[in-house]
């Protein structure tokens, strides 16, 4: 169907500020978001059988060495700030970092009294976390050994905690804060805020070298996918009015 005039994408001479509005605009209908979720289902399944396969080793070993200084596998390319970076941006996706942010706003609903938002923050968080651990007491896949052996990583590889975790919070909190603002632009702005520290969350997995970059891409698709559930969840309740918006 034609969009109408006033739906259309702004023009260069607007953009970038106009097109924050335009994606405000047009929110995710139930039948588009049931389609993600199916789709991010099967991508998942056909992804995970791929790896078990090991049909997947080749590319995820080029993918890492392409980040890597040479035969140093322990050295990531760039100069040692972009390293240092890099550690900083990973922990937005550690699971104290997350624990903290989450227990803050818990906190801070408890005191408002706003039990039932409090409850489907940590359904979709905690959720995530029992995911994320079955995922990888499941699969046992062995993560890179591109990192110095005195480091040490909890569990298994497959998928990565950090993505899937990151991906779940910042989305689930970002569509939270999203609906507090009245103006599409600022919607618009925060989702894809939170869409942007998932991906650099990810990214500094492979970066560093302690997680297969499809061990990331399938962090991202089940934290997606666990997001959208929650949130198709949260409408239920507020249209059979059992959740009021906050």
């Amino acid at each position: 169907m034609a969009l109408k005039m006033k739906d259309r994408i702004p023009d260069s001479k607007t953009f970038p500020i106009n097109i924050l509005s335009w994606i405000g605009r047009h929110e995710f209908t139930v039948l588009f978001v049931l389609a993600l979720i199916f789709g991010g289902i099967w991508l998942t399944v056909e992804l995970a059988d791929e790896v078990t396969e090991g049909e997947t080793q080749d590319i995820d070993e080029t993918l890492l060495m392409a980040l890597r200084e040479g035969a140093d596998t322990n050295n990531p390319i760039g100069p040692p700030w972009v390293e240092s970076l890099m550690r900083d941006f990973t922990s937005l996706g550690g699971a104290g970092i997350l624990a903290f942010i989450v227990l803050a706003i818990t906190i801070f609903y408890l005191i408002q009294g706003q039990y039932k938002e409090m409850l489907f923050l940590l359904t979709a968080v905690m959720g995530a976390y029992l995911i994320s651990y079955l995922m990888k007491d499941f699969f046992g896949r062995a993560r890179p050994q591109f990192v110095a052996s005195g480091t040490y990583f909890s569990f298994t590889s497959f998928p990565s905690g950090h993505a899937l975790l990151a991906t779940t919070t910042y989305l689930t909190l970002g569509s939270i804060v999203a609906e507090l603002m009245s103006r599409n632009r600022l919607k618009a702005f925060v989702l894809l805020l939170a869409i942007f520290l998932a991906l650099v969350v990810g990214f500094t997995r492979v970066y560093l070298g302690v997680h297969w970059p499809t061990d990331v891409l399938a962090g991202w698709v089940i934290g997606s996918v666990w997001a959208m559930i929650c949130w198709l969840g949260l409408r239920l309740l507020r249209r059979r009015r059992i959740v009021t918006p906050t």
